[in-house]
């Protein structure tokens, strides 16, 4: 089997998102996704990502993503390309799972759980305006969110104090102020929901700590990426300075920049994010490595219905998981549109897709839209049956 193809697929209607479609000349195509700075990752994925790919086999998952990241390695890999490679390699695995007909969690080794814990992100899109409503009423939000069977939500009420001093320093009139969903969650439903606490590491240590401080009353779930996560040392500080768990961080890719947060025992828990890491395997290390550090692992999941299967499957087989982000504004709106996949939550958790694969298939009509931007790699590849890149300026015409 080989592959023959790769196409990004992105729509107006859905900037933030970019679709990923693996062909090979058997027929079947796999399905990946990535999220956020499109442009950039989509020239990756063109530019210097599919040369390399094309007519490799695409069940060499861990050969074809190591050639690719010999290559992008030279040059700074944690970025666009990254986004790409994770893109395509999500979509290899889709392949492998409709070749042996088995659903991704199978490939991986099984399940450790039957439903996967999930915190709701309170975005806003279309008919569910969440970010519009916890700064209108966090504790009316709250009860929604309950009788949708969601048990714990994440705000960021701090973030807009940040702009002024560019996160230098918070009055304690600004500390109320944030304070205020966070009250008001806690007086509609009292300890029936679980409160994280989104910081977006706008923060210096001297200001997120006396935030912390104000918020230790009301039983926080977690604060996350607290201070930017260049910052190793300084978050390890804070979080030996409060009883609230930390997180961090999505903006570490691949397993060789968690390696060092984890030796380090900078936070209580880590996340990634298996669109932007590097992928599903790279997840997998990732969250081992972290097994082996008695770490859990949250897996962040803000893009479309393709990152929401894959991490539920992962979500399904990691022993060491603490939750699995998810956003209701976006399930519940274009998922079904895009997909046939249309999650619901029961009593806080997610159900796991059965497959083969991922189990997601692209709506028909997703192809025929007059919003679609289609772009497409073919041929025959200039870098067939390699497997490493050797004398980096002998291959130099390959990139």
């Amino acid at each position: 089997m080989k592959i023959t193809a790769i196409e990004s697929l992105q729509w107006k209607e859905y900037p933030r998102l970019m679709v990923v479609r693996v062909h090979t000349d058997t027929g079947l195509i796999g399905l990946g996704e990535t999220v956020d700075k499109i442009p950039g990752s989509k020239g990756a994925l063109h530019g210097t990502i599919a040369p390399l790919v094309l007519g490799q086999d695409p069940l060499d998952i861990e050969g074809v993503w190591r050639f690719v990241m010999d290559n992008i390695m030279y040059h700074g890999y944690a970025g666009a390309e990254t986004r790409a490679l994770s893109a395509l390699e999500v979509a290899l695995w889709d392949i492998m799972g409709k070749v042996y007909n088995a659903p991704l969690y199978h490939l991986l080794g099984g399940k450790t759980r039957d439903r996967v814990p999930t915190y709701n992100t309170c975005i806003g899109f279309g008919a569910y305006q969440d970010y519009a409503a916890w700064h209108n009423d966090a504790g009316a939000l709250a009860k929604s969110l309950l009788a949708d069977g969601i048990k714990a939500m994440k705000i960021w009420p701090f973030d807009p104090f940040s702009e002024s001093s560019f996160g230098q320093y918070i009055h304690p009139y600004d500390v109320e102020k944030g304070l205020t969903a966070v009250r008001q969650i806690r007086d509609a439903v009292g300890l029936d929901m679980e409160i994280g606490i989104e910081c977006h590491f706008r923060w210096n240590r001297a200001s997120i700590e006396r935030i912390a401080r104000a918020l230790e009353p009301y039983n926080i779930l977690f604060m996350e990426d607290v201070i930017p996560a260049v910052m190793p040392d300084e978050i390890k500080a804070m979080s030996q300075r409060t009883s609230i768990p930390i997180i961090g961080s999505e903006l570490l890719m691949t397993r060789w920049q968690l390696r060092d947060w984890l030796v380090k025992g900078v936070s209580q828990i880590v996340m990634t994010d298996p669109v932007w890491n590097g992928g599903i395997a790279e997840t997998r290390k990732i969250a081992n490595m972290a097994e082996a550090f008695g770490v859990p692992i949250v897996l962040h999941n803000v893009a479309g219905p393709i990152c929401h299967a894959v991490c539920m499957h992962l979500g399904a087989h990691l022993p060491n998981l603490f939750y699995v982000e998810s956003v209701r504004a976006f399930y519940k709106t274009y998922f079904p549109v895009m997909s046939g996949l249309a999650p619901t939550v029961v009593d806080g958790h997610l159900s796991i897709p059965e497959g083969p694969g991922l189990g997601v298939t692209l709506r028909d009509e997703m192809l025929t839209r007059a919003d679609l931007t289609l772009e497409r790699s073919d041929g025959a590849g200039l870098a067939q049956g390699r497997r490493a890149m050797g004398d980096h300026w002998a291959v130099e015409e390959i990139r």
